[in-house]
């Protein structure tokens, strides 16, 4: 049976405050970039003997809690920090040639803080903080407790706060990210790249991956069966209801799911609880139809509600034959997939939602059904994706082996992704080398084989095997044999091992560059026409064309959908990225995009290249293909037929043609009757920039974005697909540029730019006298002089039960240049006065303080007045003080290439948004409304 979710809410009763909740943790935080090299460059820590393992609450560094943060950066999760650092032609290519590593330990060490509230009411809940991906190495303190360390770049973590939290005061959260050392061969970004959350639960609670909810197809209807762990944090048994809802769009008013499992927890104790469901009339989850069942399991305590897990579910069938294919909902399905990795152009790893979504989109418009998280456990936000538009997925692991950590990654890669109807199969590797053919290559899979299984008995395994047609080893423990190329060997694999169904992990490998149509290597060019490949690769229609006539073979994963930072092959220096995307880095179509278009979806496809503007060539042979899955296409010049040719199945066509500048035009034809025709015709320089925004409105809750293409076309309106203007852009209102693109693989302009900040110290030569202050001694014009003169970090010499007055007086220039004025911890109690004025009463004694100088600096001399009362011990005024500014980037900007470039637009606010372009003294303006 069915239910809805306000029966459940209907009589159940929240407790006073939150029983539960979830709460994004993105804003806010501050952040610094450290150093590797020694303590004194990383803020002093590990300086002393008093590391942050020797007491509990303390620590050196941005690990106290008392430590001035004022003058770092402050941002919005998620970030990379990695794609704002320059590109030496020294550094790693692999990774994009960006400046980190161990050969740049001043760009490899990134702290995090975040200051924070937690309410008295809270005391005796559960309070934990989720990191969804921090990349990587990351340690975590709370109030100066350490309290986690995970060295996982990709999977995400969980850190319980609740013991070491200050209720109904201020708290601080510090993370050291060391990127120093890789743990792939490609671009990884660095820092807290993927979003935060801050979890307030009962003291028992649903434990969150270990909920299973597993939906199974009845003919026309379904049951669902439900294994939810519980667990009880308290020191006291507890006796509670653990229920499951489904929420369902195609059907309502139907009564509840059942009368649930009563359970009774002792102390500390985790329970599996057992439910099932019938579901009826199922409407199935497929590609073309991605409906989407919600689950909710539900503890209760009495009638009140104290927890609940909400997730999408689908229905779905699977039959993995390995003579007939793979077949879902019944229906021959081939994989046409491709294999990615997390970076997009403008922002590196750290993807906006929206972004993740948009790319995704642009896949399925391209007729691409399959997804590889190459080769690590992704964002969650992109199964989210997958789920809602019917993208197939193909979950990967990082770590491949039988040691603690990589069980463990492996265990919360399929934890957390197992309810997710878009994750079709689990990979256990990629390309282990050294272990692939041999005997404890083989134990380690069959472990992993083994573990996957019993955490989702549902879902088969797969491993992106190398070595061709090699059997021996981890290839022979997975259930579906994956081909990481080497497809001339799958023949005689799939006659030796008949019952293994097999797939490709990984195929193509096809290079080519955006609008070009020559190689030039040392310039980093490929060609764009499918015929550049690795050695190790195949093009395009190669392999397609194998995996299409064979009924037994599942299709496969491209290497890749999108162009991706690093991995330069097969041009190096000054190239940054790879060739090898069917988009570019800002998806951006390449040639071969259409292709795979013309052969995986049923549109109507016909595309010309190369382009038609070829200057002092005229006369000289050109080779013109046409991608389309027309039955017969007629190419024409300027109006003469060039001859009409028919397509052969999962190929193309081309024609030797003889440059004239005019107009080229295609005409395809199926059983007899036009489907579509293109041209493309010769064109003049940039007189104008078409500014093409994916949506004009976007939400105003400061996480939609619009992806915003700009082509430069000439007085015709047609793109100049050799045009390499620069661009640059301005924004008006609630908005703001969060990265620039333009898919050019040697583009060494910056993808983001962010504030320089800067700072005067004003620690030494204070005024200092031991009394208790009052109006006058706060006021500019009082006279200290005679007062004792001493330098902040020397105050810690006042008696117990004493008052002092602590002055400083300082001169500016320029009042604007100026944001904060940052005081360090007083001890005990204070007031801190800016010229008279008082900004800050104190009470923590090792609290630090920030305040907004606005309207309190004033040109020439200014004072800080401190006033300071010892409960206690040493006591005054020890942490120094400083100015600190931020000057803002330079106008962003980007060079078109080959006619196109992007920006990245996310709002701020509620409003009209206004985006300007200048270009070669002109200007074009485009208008978005933040709803």
């Amino acid at each position: 049976m069915l239910c809805t979710a306000f029966i459940v809410v209907s009589f159940l009763k929240q407790t006073a405050g939150p029983a539960f909740q979830t709460t994004n943790f993105d804003s806010n935080w501050r952040f610094a970039l450290g150093d590797a090299s020694s303590p004194e460059k990383d803020f002093g820590f590990g300086k002393t003997g008093m590391g942050y393992l020797a007491k509990a609450g303390s620590g050196e560094g941005p690990v106290n809690a008392g430590f001035g943060d004022g003058k770092w950066r402050m941002i919005d999760l998620p970030h990379d920090w990695a794609i704002e650092l320059p590109f030496d032609q020294n550094a790693e290519g692999g990774h994009g040639f960006k400046a980190i590593g161990r050969d740049y330990p001043q760009n490899s060490i990134g702290w995090y803080r975040k200051s924070f509230a937690i309410d008295k009411a809270l005391l005796g809940k559960r309070i934990s903080l989720q990191f969804d991906g921090i990349y990587r190495n990351a340690r975590v303190w709370c109030n100066g407790t350490f309290l986690k360390h995970n060295d996982s770049g990709y999977i995400g973590f969980n850190v319980d706060l609740t013991n070491t939290l200050r209720y109904g005061q201020k708290n601080n959260i510090t993370v050291r990210v060391d990127a120093s050392e890789f743990e792939g061969w490609f671009y990884e970004g660095a820092g807290i790249y993927r979003h935060t959350w801050l979890n307030i639960n009962d003291s028992v609670s649903l434990v969150k991956d270990g909920q299973f909810v597993m939906p199974k197809v009845v003919g026309k209807s379904g049951d669902v069966e439900v294994l939810s762990e519980v667990r009880n944090d308290s020191d006291k048994s507890r006796t509670v209801t653990v229920q499951a809802f489904f929420p369902n769009e195609f059907e309502s008013g139907v009564p509840p799911l059942s009368e649930g499992e009563r359970v009774v927890l002792a102390p500390g104790e985790v329970k599996t609880v057992r439910l099932s469901a019938s579901v009826s009339r199922v409407h199935l989850w497929s590609i073309e139809k991605p409906n989407l069942y919600t689950a909710q399991i539900v503890v209760t305590d009495g009638n009140t509600k104290i927890d609940e897990y909400t997730c999408d579910i689908g229905f779905k069938t699977v039959v993995w034959d390995p003579n007939k294919g793979l077949t879902i909902n019944g229906k021959y399905t081939k994989i046409q997939g491709t294999c990615n990795h997390q970076d997009a152009g403008g922002v590196g790893i750290a993807l906006p939602d929206k972004l993740t979504f948009w790319r995704i989109q642009q896949l399925k418009q391209m007729g691409c059904n399959a997804y590889r998280t190459s080769h690590n456990p992704p964002t969650p936000e992109l199964l989210d994706a997958c789920d809602r538009l019917g993208m197939l997925v193909l979950d990967e692991t990082r770590a491949f082996g039988d040691s603690a950590e990589a069980r463990d990654q492996l265990t919360r890669l399929i934890r957390r992704d197992r309810n997710h109807p878009s994750v079709l199969f689990w990979s256990i590797g990629n390309e282990e080398f050294a272990l692939n053919g041999t005997d404890e290559g083989a134990q380690m899979g069959k472990a992993a084989v083994w573990l996957a299984h019993q955490l989702d008995p549902t879902r088969v395994t797969t491993y992106a095997g190398n070595n061709g047609g090699e059997f021996h080893g981890v290839n022979s423990t997975v259930d579906i044999r994956g081909f990481n190329y080497g497809l001339g060997s799958a023949d005689k694999y799939h006659k030796d091992h008949p019952t293994q169904p097999v797939h490709g992990s990984e195929t193509a490998s096809t290079t080519t560059t955006r609008g070009t149509y020559l190689d030039d290597y040392k310039n980093g060019r490929v060609s764009a026409y499918d015929r550049q490949t690795v050695s190790w690769g195949s093009g395009a229609e190669e392999w397609w064309s194998y995996a299409a006539a064979r009924e037994w073979f599942m299709g496969g994963f491209v290497w890749t959908g999108f162009d991706y930072r690093g991995e330069p092959t097969p041009t190096g220096w000054p190239t940054i990225n790879s060739h090898f995307g069917i988009m570019d880095t800002c998806g951006f179509p390449k040639d071969i995009y259409y292709y795979y278009q013309s052969w995986w979806t049923n549109q109507p496809v016909i595309h010309i290249l190369p382009h038609w503007n070829w200057k002092g060539d005229e006369g000289k042979e050109k080779n013109v293909w046409v991608n389309s899955n027309a039955d017969e296409v007629d190419l024409s010049l300027n109006g003469k037929s060039l001859g009409k040719k028919k397509m052969p199945y999962a190929g193309h066509l081309e024609w030797k043609v003889a440059y004239q500048p005019g107009k080229l035009e295609a005409v395809g034809f199926k059983g007899g009757k036009e489907i579509g025709r293109e041209v493309v015709e010769t064109t003049g320089a940039v007189s104008s920039i078409n500014i093409v925004p994916d949506h004009l409105g976007i939400m105003g809750d400061s996480k939609d974005l619009t992806v915003v293409n700009f082509f430069g076309q000439d007085e015709a309106g047609r793109v100049v697909p050799t045009a390499n203007d620069k661009l640059e852009f301005e924004i008006e209102g609630p908005g703001k540029i969060i990265g620039v693109g333009n898919g050019d693989p040697t583009c060494l302009e910056p993808d983001t730019y962010t504030p320089t900040t800067f700072s005067q110290d004003l620690s030494k030569e204070w005024k200092f006298k031991r009394t208790k202050g009052g109006n006058t001694e706060s006021s500019l014009s009082f006279d200290d002089s005679k007062w004792e003169t001493v330098d902040a970090w020397q105050n810690q010499h006042m008696a117990s039960n004493s008052d002092a007055v602590i002055r400083k007086t300082f001169r500016i220039d320029d009042v604007n240049k100026w944001k904060f004025l940052d005081i360090g911890a007083i001890d005990d109690d204070g007031q801190i006065y800016l010229n008279g004025t008082l900004v800050k009463t104190t009470s923590v004694w090792n609290e630090t303080y920030q305040f907004k100088t606005e309207g309190l600096l004033r040109k020439g001399e200014n004072t800080i007045a401190i006033f300071v009362h010892n409960n206690g011990g040493d006591g005054g005024f020890s942490k120094g003080a400083s100015l600190s500014g931020m000057t803002m980037p330079a106008a962003w900007s980007r060079s078109l290439f080959n006619g196109r470039a992007q920006a990245i637009i996310q709002h701020t606010g509620k409003g009209k948004i206004t985006l300007r372009v200048k270009f070669n003294g002109g200007t074009a303006t485009t208008v978005f409304d933040a709803l």
